[in-house]
């Protein structure tokens, strides 16, 4: 019985998870005519508003600039939080304690407090409307919670096996390289992972901070999609943007499902 409530539960938590997802793909398989008709499976599936996005300027650049500010913050948040963490681990200082709590609140800072500030001071700055722009305030939140995660990666190594690199003639960073960095590596994947996520559905800075196609990444730029007709809502092709900018998460969330869950969990039993 109590296995029969939890596969209920699951799969009601499945249907509320994939109903959205679901409408979202069919309304991107229907035509202008048919976009309204309320009906889950497409009555005349086309590919059009697929085609439309992939001939429109406007995605396609947007689409490269999500890619590129998304990969440049997760390689320099992770290169920068990899020290960080480790130091945190493993040395003892006034006020470390204090310093994990501090960066688990500034990662879920509300990044529309800051948004402001940053309008103004961006354009003071040149840094309004650019890659640079956008990629200063991911780290600034994406750093915190890249650390977090290594924190937690870190806490599971085994240092018993550093400890005996080094009694063989390791050097520290040798130690470091080779033997530490290869035990935390699920935790360092997990990080990418979660940074990379950040950076690729950030709206706020991304509508805030940008005015044109040199920066614009696809979620402030589907505000912007014009429709086939003067009057007409780009439903279908908003919705085709959607499903090709969601697909590149779920197909990362899936092949890294396990290194995920183990980065996640790092540190947990040994704790």
């Amino acid at each position: 019985m109590r296995r029969l409530g939890w596969y209920a539960g699951s799969a009601v938590i499945l249907l509320v998870a994939a109903v959205p997802v679901l409408w979202i793909l069919s309304l991107s398989l229907k035509s202008p005519a048919t976009v309204t008709d309320k009906r889950l499976w497409p009555s005349d599936p086309t590919l059009a508003n697929y085609r439309s996005i992939a001939g429109s300027a406007l995605f396609t650049h947007a689409l490269l600039n999500s890619v590129g500010i998304g990969l440049i913050t997760t390689v320099l948040a992770v290169v920068l939080a990899t020290p960080a963490a480790y130091a945190l681990t493993r040395l003892q200082f006034r006020g470390k304690a204090l310093v994990l709590p501090l960066t688990l609140a500034i990662a879920v800072f509300p990044p529309v407090a800051i948004v402001g500030p940053l309008f103004d001071l961006w354009r003071a700055l040149r840094l309004y409307d650019t890659w640079p722009g956008l990629v200063i305030p991911y780290l600034s939140f994406s750093v915190p919670l890249a650390m977090w995660t290594l924190a937690a990666a870190f806490r599971g190594v085994p240092w018993e096996m550093a400890e005996a690199a080094q009694a063989d003639g390791a050097t520290p960073w040798q130690s470091f390289r080779r033997v530490v960095l290869p035990l935390a590596r699920p935790g360092m994947i997990t990080a990418a992972i979660l940074v990379f996520f950040f950076a690729w559905n950030d709206f706020v800075f991304a509508i805030s901070l940008t005015s044109s196609d040199r920066s614009r990444t696809v979620p402030a730029a589907l505000a912007f999609f014009p429709g086939d007709a003067q009057f007409a809502q780009p439903v279908g092709s908003i919705a085709a943007a959607a499903v090709v900018v969601t697909v590149p998460v779920l197909v990362a969330a899936l092949v890294f499902q396990r290194r995920l869950v183990a980065g996640l969990t790092a540190g947990v039993v040994t704790r």
